[in-house]
């Protein structure tokens, strides 16, 4: 099992070798990928994502609700040996093919649900739960959904269903960076406090610190006497200053020459 500090260091790799993909590829969402970075080094490196090494293939469903961050697990699959490297290597070259796209979907080794219409992930992930228990197979379904996505009624639907169902093989996670395409979620539409609200529909919620690694390890093993939700609380664009927190870099913008050395320095 790797350390924290090597999980650390795995997470600025991961945020290296992306950011050099979007100045490649030229499009994308960088400020939701960065944020979600080290949930999903978490999920996987700990191994609460179980893997099957021999098949290549991984035990437990992972589901990305807000598809346009979809794109973070790509250099996860990569590095487990699920997705080629060819296939990374080609994604935004001219004339080669890969199978990559700024949004996942099922035809790519490793993605377990095309998402990009918010809102839909955590049903489906409903669904994927209740499909497991019913037949007594021992799976997890861990679905990582956005504040934005809280706007959306079939979010809290599928909420009442997994409460109702005891959906306990279902692990919620939100990403809480305050921020989605228009700007401050509490100023768009507020949503706080979002603790006491899953509280009201019955869940456990779990606060803590989304870039620490050892806060998410501990609120993933925590054990509740209620379904849990991890709420992550994140910065959208971490670890590159132009984007921290600035909504515009929901979606990839141009960078000169001195933003991009400016970018790289910080990552490094």
């Amino acid at each position: 099992m790797p350390t924290i500090k090597k999980l650390v260091e795995i997470s600025k790799q991961y945020r290296q070798e992306l950011f050099e993909k979007f100045l490649q590829v030229g499009q994308g969402h960088p400020g939701s990928v960065f944020s979600i970075t080290e949930i999903l080094v978490c999920l996987f490196y700990e191994k609460f994502i179980r893997f099957d090494k021999k098949k290549l293939k991984f035990h437990d469903k992972i589901i990305i609700s807000k598809g346009h961050a979809t794109v973070a697990l790509y250099p996860i699959l990569k590095n487990f040996g699920v997705l080629s490297i060819k296939e990374w290597d080609n994604w935004g070259k001219k004339g080669l093919k890969s199978q990559l796209r700024v949004f996942g979907n099922t035809s790519i080794p490793g993605i377990d649900a095309t998402t990009g219409s918010l809102g839909h992930g955590l049903g489906v992930g409903c669904g994927l739960a209740l499909s497991y228990k019913k037949d007594k197979i021992d799976k997890n379904v861990y679905v990582i959904i956005s504040e934005g996505e809280l706007y959306e009624g079939s979010t809290w639907e599928a909420l009442l269903f997994a409460k109702h169902y005891n959906l306990d093989n279902l692990k919620i996670i939100v990403d809480q960076n305050l921020l989605i395409i228009l700007g401050k979620t509490d100023e768009c539409l507020k949503l706080s406090p979002i603790k006491n609200k899953f509280k009201g529909f019955g869940f456990d919620v779990i606060e803590c610190d989304g870039h620490n690694i050892q806060h998410l390890k501990k609120a993933f093993s925590k054990k509740t006497k209620n379904l849990k939700i991890i709420l992550a609380n994140t910065i959208k664009g971490k670890g590159f200053s132009i984007m921290e927190n600035i909504p515009k870099w929901h979606y990839w913008n141009p960078l000169n020459n001195q933003e991009i050395e400016k970018c790289r320095a910080e990552i490094k």
